[in-house]
């Protein structure tokens, strides 16, 4: 169990399983944590037993059950914080859905449903907890979001969109508050969860989302000194992501040069989240690989 920086309190939204529990679990061994989940009336609030967990690893938790995307939902569950604990130091935005999986132009992709829960909502809790995070001596913001965002993904357009807005909005807001104590990253998981499970696809264990949660402790953590940066987080490793732009030149050589001009050679792009995440987990995989 590691000490408690100073009393540190942090709230994290979509908590009750998943990378949102890991994440929870990982911050009670540092901060006091509200672990926020929608209570269901069909079934037991998720985040209780979460709270137990970090109970009975010697941490300090309370449960909240408001649907983030809800009005008044933002004031709430940052008034959680302060009303059980008196501060508030770290918000982690992790409560999001993934939307149906249909192509555009075949169906309704629910983007208003997306965009609500996992952009608007994520807006209106940074905007309610600013105050009391503006008060604590190292106040740290992170966005969980996807590759998806940087690369999109086919048939989940509507979540690429929220996740791109998501990326865009976190950015925007690490440069604003720059010269203050807050600091503002995005992580985007690769883990196996709820909403990456397929029936005929094994999980690797080593993309449990407890693999993923160590790099947003760090990114939590007072000692941390960096803003603005996106890190993609799993299997235990880590590497930081931005949008990449290519070389310079003249126009009139577009169309005969465009292949060479995106081939992007000081850095890398990739065709979609999928293509993304292949290439980060067979990296993982190469440096597994027995050495001669």
């Amino acid at each position: 169990m590691a000490e408690h920086h100073s009393g540190r309190v942090a709230v994290v939204t979509g908590a009750g399983n998943g990378l949102g529990a890991a994440f929870a679990e990982a911050l009670g061994e540092s901060h006091r944590v509200v672990v926020n989940n929608r209570v269901h009336p069909d079934r037991p609030h998720s985040a209780l037993a979460v709270v137990e967990r970090i109970r009975a690893a010697g941490g300090t938790a309370i449960a909240e059950g408001s649907a983030v995307d809800c009005d008044g939902a933002a004031k709430a569950i940052v008034a959680s914080a302060l009303d059980a604990f008196g501060r508030l130091d770290t918000l982690v935005l992790n409560a999001g859905i993934s939307g149906p999986a249909i192509k555009v132009g075949e169906g309704d992709t629910a983007l208003a449903e997306v965009m609500a829960i996992n952009f608007f909502a994520n807006v209106a809790l940074v905007e309610a907890a600013l105050p009391a995070l503006r008060q604590s001596p190292a106040g740290r913001i992170v966005f969980v979001s996807s590759t998806g965002g940087l690369h999109g993904v086919r048939g989940r357009a509507a979540y690429a969109a929220s996740k791109g807005a998501v990326n865009g909005w976190a950015l925007s807001l690490a440069d604003e508050l720059r010269r203050t104590a807050i600091l503002v990253n995005v992580i985007t998981p690769y883990a196996a969860t709820n909403m990456t499970a397929r029936p005929d696809r094994v999980p690797d264990d080593r993309l449990s989302p407890a693999n993923a949660a160590t790099a947003l402790a760090a990114l939590c953590s007072p000692e941390w000194t960096r803003t603005g940066d996106i890190w993609v987080a799993g299997a235990s490793h880590v590497r930081p992501a931005r949008a990449l732009e290519g070389p310079v030149a003249p126009v009139g050589v577009l169309r005969e040069q465009a292949d060479a001009l995106a081939g992007f050679e000081h850095g890398t792009g990739f065709a979609g989240g999928e293509a993304a995440f292949a290439d980060f987990y067979a990296r993982v995989m190469s440096e597994e690989e027995p050495k001669a």
